[in-house]
């Protein structure tokens, strides 16, 4: 039988933001919405969007975080969430302020850099997918 509750772990590039377990539900955002998880889904993984995630443990209530673009990954009990920044705050307003400050408008360079990066990434997948199915 699927666990009640999963353990949750935030990790940046640099830390490990936030490790909690006993959590019953979290809602992130993707580029195409919101989703939620809770502990019998089934595994899955998606791209994060800059925004607030959302979990709820019985010990601390509903806890939101800012976080930047990343990865979310559900496998069993276990969630984990790799993003490039992370906030935690209690003040929903300020915290959706600060990420929208943060995370949304970047500079004109980090926003090249992030295009390149993406096109570099691609082609390697195009690349791979090529070699694989050769």
């Amino acid at each position: 039988m699927p666990p009640a509750s999963m353990n949750l772990k935030i990790l940046l590039p640099f830390k490990v933001f936030a490790e909690k377990t006993g959590v019953l539900r979290i809602v992130a955002g993707t580029a195409d919405g919101f989703f939620g998880l809770l502990p019998r889904r089934l595994d899955c993984a998606a791209a994060l969007a800059p925004g607030i995630l959302v979990f709820e443990t019985e010990a601390e209530g509903e806890v939101c975080i800012a976080v930047d673009e990343g990865v979310l990954v559900k496998s069993g009990a276990d969630v984990l969430v790799s993003a490039r920044n992370a906030i935690g705050g209690t003040d929903l307003d300020k915290l959706r302020e600060t990420a929208e400050r943060e995370f949304l408008h970047l500079d004109e360079q980090e926003q090249s850099m992030r295009s390149v990066m993406a096109k570099l990434e691609s082609g390697f997948i195009r690349r791979f997918a090529a070699f694989h199915h050769a």
